[in-house]
């Protein structure tokens, strides 16, 4: 059995010039970086301004496990099986970061014959969008610093504070530090917080901006902390909005790559669906409908997370909507959604994937609330038996929802063939009004408590003293209507990890609640979600390596 990278390698990549020209890309359009990745001019959306928009799919997944679902490698394979059966598709999906890649999660490559590539390039530093997003979070961290050094003329009190610098890479130790040490030339000391690239609100505002300018605009808008007298404090009475939107003048722009069967594959921006919205960037999820019939795109983690918030927030922002969606489910999951140990994954339990269904249920629950057609879509695992498999085709046609089994990790395109089929029959029927979960006008107790009952199966939303304050602050502000971007865990439609399944009784505890307001949202955090992950006792880093020639191992 070869390795993701070892596939991946052993593939032969068309130029990347011929694949944009076969999705309609024109040369002058395209910048590239190197032969097989380039970066796609915002003038294409320009142009096409006029032609009418594909028919945009929406992947996303039951509440995910150890043991894997396989979201990514499904989308992949979904978008390749769809080219297959005649229908131009293109694919577009988020970048990784540094930080799972060295750490334990992985990149988001996809994996088997369903990966885009160059998979390493991709993992590592691709186009550098990371690096600029990391560069202006960090710019605006050292311009709030100098301003207090050099007289503090807004008045800002160091005390409140909250834009905290970032780094792409896992590294508990700069959760909280204190800088400012070493005397008068080095500033005034206070306590400061990292983050981790994908969570800063440079990325949440790049990926919901329309435009070079609107980003710029979203950047001035953002809150950095607030005054003595308690008055937010903006970039823009900073004055340095348009030296960090100068940054992203090539990050804004959409990254071009292709799948291993050579189908356009749009990947650009990546924030984590458990800390901030979880969708690639609106202009790639654009730029795709403009030059495909058919769009494949994908939300983090869960329905209850990544979906929510691309349909509360990504969509409303975007003026788009999907005319269906797959959840992808294994049937491993499902085991350990009905109470089997991860090492007792391989012995057959019909009883377990019974059990386990309520999770899927839940979810397609939760899509079918948006007014959205669902296909169930089953990644299949070497160690699925035909009774586990059996049982769970029953459960899905007793529920009435559509499903696939899928093999598109072994065998690419061709594995998701059925999968691709229904879901063209399924775009082409659909019907609907677009909705949402909640008003934005409403209040941040309302527009939380309508998530956790509608979506999480909850009961409702406590709030600690800290975050009933926070919240008080915004409405003073008049910041608090805005759609709001629950950061809870990614394990558990609840925000305790250990609960799976389809959890009942329960409320949803919000620690700290934060405006982001370039973005266009309200962070609401609860107790258990950090914001600067840390590497596991064996990082995926000791498995790497490079040799003399530059062929890299290891990496998945």
């Amino acid at each position: 059995m070869f390795s993701d990278i070892e596939i991946a390698q052993a593939n032969q990549m068309e130029p990347i010039t011929k694949i944009a020209e076969e999705c309609g890309i024109l040369p002058q359009e395209l910048e590239q970086y190197g032969h097989y990745k380039a970066k796609i001019s915002l003038d294409v959306l320009k142009r096409l301004e006029d032609k009418p928009d594909g028919k945009l799919v929406l992947v996303t997944a039951i509440t995910p496990t150890p043991a894997g679902e396989g979201k990514s490698t499904t989308s992949i394979g979904l978008a390749q099986a769809l080219n297959k059966i005649g229908k131009k598709t293109v694919v577009a999906l988020r970048e990784p970061s540094l930080g799972p890649v060295f750490g334990i999660k992985g990149g988001a490559a996809g994996g088997g014959y369903a990966q885009v590539v160059p998979m390493d390039d991709i993992n590592l530093h691709f186009t550098g969008d990371m690096h600029a997003i990391t560069a202006a979070n960090n710019l605006l961290s050292a311009m709030i610093d100098n301003h207090v050094h050099q007289g503090n003329e807004l008045n800002i009190d160091l005390r409140q504070i909250s834009w905290k610098r970032v780094m792409d890479m896992n590294d508990r130790a700069l959760r909280n530090v204190v800088v400012g040490m070493g005397g008068k030339v080095c500033g005034f000391p206070r306590e400061d917080h990292f983050m981790i690239t994908v969570a800063s609100e440079i990325m949440a505002a790049l990926c919901l901006a329309t435009s070079l300018q609107d980003l710029k605009e979203r950047f001035g808008r953002i809150v950095i902390g607030s005054t003595y007298d308690d008055q937010p404090v903006y970039v823009h009475q900073l004055g340095c909005e348009g030296a960090m939107a100068m940054l992203m003048k090539d990050a804004i722009k959409p990254n071009l790559v292709q799948t291993l069967e050579h189908t356009p594959a749009i990947v650009h921006g990546g924030p984590f669906a458990n800390i901030a919205h979880g969708c690639n960037s609106i202009l790639a999820t654009k730029m795709a409908l403009k030059l495909g019939d058919i769009v494949i795109t994908e939300a983090g983690f869960g329905a209850d997370l990544g979906a929510e918030k691309f349909l509360d927030i990504k969509c409303p922002y975007g003026n788009l909507f999907p005319h269906a969606v797959v959840i992808v489910a294994t049937i491993r999951a499902l085991k350990m959604h009905g109470g089997v140990k991860k090492a007792d994954l391989n012995e057959e339990n019909v009883e377990a994937v019974n059990a386990g269904f309520v999770n899927l249920a839940k979810q397609v629950e939760n899509i079918r609330a948006f007014g959205l057609p669902v296909l169930v879509a089953i990644n299949k695992f070497s160690s699925d038996t035909p009774a586990e498999i059996e049982k769970l085709l029953q459960k899905c046609d007793s529920y009435g929802v559509d499903v696939s089994l899928n093999e598109c990790w072994e065998k690419g395109g061709d594995g998701g063939i059925d999968m691709a089929k229904q879901i063209a029959t399924m775009v082409e029927g659909t019907d609907f009004k677009p909705t949402t979960m909640y008003d934005k006008e409403e209040s941040i107790p309302e527009k939380l408590t309508k998530i956790v009952q509608k979506i999480y199966g909850g009961d409702g939303v406590e709030f600690t003293a800290n975050a009933k304050k926070q919240i008080k602050q915004l409405e003073d502000w008049g910041l608090d209507k805005l759609p709001v971007c629950i950061a809870k865990t990614q394990y558990s439609l609840s925000d305790n990890p250990a609960l799976l399944g389809a959890p009942k009784d329960f409320n949803i505890t919000v620690q700290d609640v934060r405006i982001a307001n370039g973005a266009g949202f309200i962070v609401c955090q609860t107790s258990n979600i950090m914001v600067m992950p840390g590497l596991p006792k064996k990082p995926a880093a000791l498995n790497m390596d490079i040799d003399e020639d530059g062929k890299i191992t290891g990496l998945f």
